[in-house]
């Protein structure tokens, strides 16, 4: 099975039949959910997400070489359908616009944080995303002050991040050269729908992470408004980036 995989697209299939029942779990599929799956490579994952029994599974790849395979061993079941094609091109056209929906894969490495930003700006982001990424980016992708980073800081915006398990390297084929991880995004209610002034504020503070939050701001917007920010915001102009929640960067915009 891993013989076939191709290292342009960052092809490495996880073949652990447990942990790929435990992503499906934890998906929470009922009988009304539209699923999602990137990458479904030979169909692993897929089979269990269909086992869970949702609405309809979507699947997005972008390897001709395995449309017929997935075609072939799903194509009977009514919930199935393939997209084929780039997931960062596709996923925007064809998630649902209304009503929850979850989504799920095993993502190339390569393409975790633009995918995450996609996910996040949609109209009507997934109410539930499950992914195995490489451990490194999950850590990230999961930390709090007094380690937060732009990548965290950048999906709590809109999803509360945590880690439900390390994948070893020995579960994939082929097997690759680091850890990999399951993290989980659960929609926040509160998430605006125009998030880009966040953004905006989330890259002035963490322009240069070693510095501090007022020597970022003042590059930005000058000493004196940024001092009267901080205050206004009540926040400590000593702190660094890392030190920052994701409420203190909305405080700061409000």
């Amino acid at each position: 099975m891993g013989l076939n995989a191709k290292k342009s697209l960052g092809q490495n299939f996880l073949t652990d039949k447990n942990i790929l029942h435990r992503i499906a779990s934890l998906l929470e599929i009922n009988s009304d959910d539209k699923v999602v799956e990137i990458g479904p490579g030979h169909g692993e994952l897929t089979e269990e997400i269909l086992g869970s029994n949702p609405k309809s599974l979507s699947v997005i790849e972008k390897d001709s070489d395995l449309w017929q395979i997935l075609t072939d061993k799903f194509s009977d079941n009514k919930a199935f359908s393939l997209e084929k094609g780039d997931a960062l091109e596709l996923l925007p056209k064809i998630a649902p616009k209304k009503g929850d929906w979850k989504i799920a894969g095993n993502i190339p490495y390569y393409i975790t944080g633009h995918l995450f930003r996609i996910i996040g700006d949609l109209d009507n982001p997934p109410s539930l995303s499950v992914f195995t990424t490489q451990r490194e980016v999950t850590e990230r992708a999961c930390s709090l002050p007094p380690e937060m980073n732009l990548l965290a800081a950048s999906l709590g915006i809109w999803a509360k991040a945590e880690m439900a398990g390390i994948i070893k390297k020995g579960s994939f084929r082929p097997v690759p050269k680091v850890d990999s991880a399951i993290i989980v995004l659960r929609k926040k209610d509160t998430a605006p729908k125009d998030k880009e002034p966040y953004y905006e504020m989330m890259r002035i503070i963490f322009k240069q992470p070693r510095k501090t939050v007022l020597n970022n701001l003042s590059a930005a917007l000058g000493k004196d408004k940024a001092l009267s920010l901080l205050d206004l915001a009540d926040i400590d102009p000593s702190l660094r980036p890392q030190n920052l929640s994701v409420e203190d960067i909305i405080r700061l915009l409000k």
